[in-house]
């Protein structure tokens, strides 16, 4: 089992985290959140923590109970604007994401995926490096399948793309779909499929085409509904989806990330279920390789605040 964190990205730190709040840096601007992982007591003082921050965000009455999060609000303590944008580097290339100050504490960005982009990146452009003797009937070069769904604004979906997959983007609310197609554009990126659909409604229909990707990513919520008011409980779905899962990718030449935040949630479950969905008996696929860990953040005081499992297949 592995843990893993971000390395060496220059626009984002987490400089302290306690008294369930972390204390973060994107680019230019140190932000104040909740954090309820973050059980101990911050190793730096209070007013140093107000000092170096630009906003706090200040939940509002019932946030975070029943697994879901109300509102709250920012109070700003330095200027910064709204909206700003951080880069992300990959080994030889980049991409940019936009950043805001949303009323649910996030601000665009799940910085401990970083470790997931750069899997995807990896693995994506081996892909199209082993693809790209195959023409198709137009003689342009065959290039890998990449599908993200649940994909929020678009982070994994970008780093694919920069690998030079063929990548669609899935995600069922319209204003994420808008804002990752803003940071694929400022990327100096194009060519991203977008789907604003129910993951699980997509994933069936196209078991049923028989159509099958290369590269498959999953961060579910833990909670939420489709474009239509389909309700999502990971809980009772996980499986049902991961089974689906299986029958769209490719039999070799492939990957998967497999990302799970619930709390309930450990990598040995996310390993289990998905050696169970895609029938992954000891020994029985020896040109598989299955592996499992937690993403984590380490603040500059090596406290380290767990954040999501996952599981990652490659064939």
């Amino acid at each position: 089992m592995f843990l893993e964190s971000p390395q060496n990205w220059k626009d984002y730190s987490l400089i302290d985290s306690g008294n369930f709040e972390k204390l973060e840096r994107f680019g230019s601007y140190v932000l104040i959140r909740p954090e309820p992982k973050a059980l101990w007591k911050p190793s730096l003082p209070e007013k140093e923590w107000l000092n170096m921050a630009h906003t706090k965000f200040t939940a509002g009455a019932g946030f975070g109970k029943s697994g879901k999060e109300d509102t709250g609000t920012w109070k700003m303590l330095k200027k910064m604007p709204e909206q700003w944008y951080i880069r992300y580097n990959l080994p030889d290339t980049s991409f940019k994401l936009r950043l805001g100050l949303t009323s649910f504490k996030h601000v665009g960005v799940f910085p401990e995926q970083s470790p997931n982009w750069n899997f995807i990146y990896k693995n994506s452009k081996e892909l199209v490096e082993k693809f790209s003797s195959v023409k198709k009937e137009d003689g342009s070069p065959l290039k890998p399948k990449v599908l993200n769904l649940f994909a929020y604004t678009g982070a994994a979906s970008l780093a694919a793309r920069c690998a030079g997959a063929d990548t669609t983007h899935l995600d069922s609310v319209r204003q994420v779909v808008t804002w990752a197609r803003g940071n694929m554009e400022n990327s100096g990126l194009d060519n991203i499929r977008w789907v604003v659909e129910d993951a699980l409604k997509f994933v069936k229909r196209e078991a049923k085409r028989g159509n099958k990707y290369n590269g498959l990513i999953l961060d579910p919520p833990a909670y939420g509904h489709g474009p239509d008011g389909e309700k999502w409980k990971l809980d009772e779905l996980l499986f049902e989806l991961l089974t689906e899962c299986s029958k769209i990718v490719a039999p070799k030449d492939a990957f998967m990330v497999l990302n799970l935040y619930s709390n309930g949630y450990s990598a040995m479950l996310a390993d289990t279920a998905v050696r169970t969905a895609f029938d992954l008996l000891p020994g029985k696929d020896s040109d598989v390789s299955l592996t499992c860990g937690e993403l984590m953040l380490k603040d500059s005081f090596n406290k380290n605040i767990p954040l999501s499992v996952f599981s990652r297949l490659r064939r």
